[in-house]
């Protein structure tokens, strides 16, 4: 039986499920593209279904890596779609081993405005003092955010976890989690903002089940020490 579960929501937007531990779990999100073109979030390997999947939606086009620790299924995917473009935070691109495939672009290395071909489908927004160097995305047409660490919504009951961790975004220990893993807090307030400002009402994160309702609030709550002026550890300028 296979480890992964595709759920299609609409045409132009896939999520699937992945069957073990939250430390393990990595789903992968596939975007329709207005082209006639498919994008694809690669965090899981490429199986069957996934494949089946991929294929039916149409030709693959970009080949995504989402932070700096969701990339050990990068080369297998543009193995299988050579043509599509491979594009990756730089600490990602650096933990690569296998020279046998390039990458098109590089979160962090390219200049902050570089254009990759996406942009009238997908807005992106590296954060770049994150340390996990993650990514967010829009997906313009089904207002969802796919995002890899930057939110948890544990437990995965969809990932079939049996992990006890539990961290929600409206949790204290989740806001504390962002804010100790943030390097620079003024920029990461910054981009915490931008993402609030989307129109977005889903969230699909790589650890936890999908968010359905209320998912700018959940944004918003799981960034409360950065987006709150009057939140003490921002005024005092130190960690939760």
């Amino acid at each position: 039986m296979s480890d992964i579960v595709i759920r299609e929501y609409t045409a132009l937007l896939c999520f699937a499920d992945v069957r073990h531990l939250l430390t393990d779990s990595s789903p992968f999100a596939c975007l329709g593209l207005r082209d006639g073109g498919v994008w694809v979030l690669a965090s899981t390997p490429l199986s069957d279904e996934t494949r089946e999947t991929l294929d039916r939606m149409g030709p693959v086009k970009y080949i995504i890596g989402a932070n700096a620790q969701h990339y050990l299924f990068l080369g297998e995917f543009k193995k299988a779609y050579p043509d599509a473009k491979l594009i990756a935070p730089q600490g990602a691109i650096n933990k690569v081993e296998d020279a046998s495939f390039s990458f098109d672009g590089a979160w962090g290395k390219d200049p902050a405005d570089t254009q990759y071909g996406f942009e009238g489908d997908i807005k992106a927004l590296f954060f770049s003092w994150f340390k996990n160097q993650d990514v967010a995305f829009l997906h313009l047409a089904s207002k969802t955010l796919i995002q890899a660490d930057l939110l948890f919504n544990p437990p995965p009951t969809e990932q079939y976890s049996k992990s006890a961790i539990e961290i929600p975004p409206r949790s204290w220990s989740h806001s504390r989690f962002l804010w100790n893993l943030s390097i620079d807090k003024e920029e990461m307030r910054r981009d915490a903002m931008t993402v609030a400002g989307w129109d977005f009402e889903r969230i699909i994160p790589c650890h936890g089940d999908v968010i359905e309702e209320d998912a700018n609030a959940a944004w918003r709550a799981a960034y409360q020490s950065f987006l709150d002026p009057n939140n003490i550890y921002v005024i005092m300028g130190f960690g939760l």
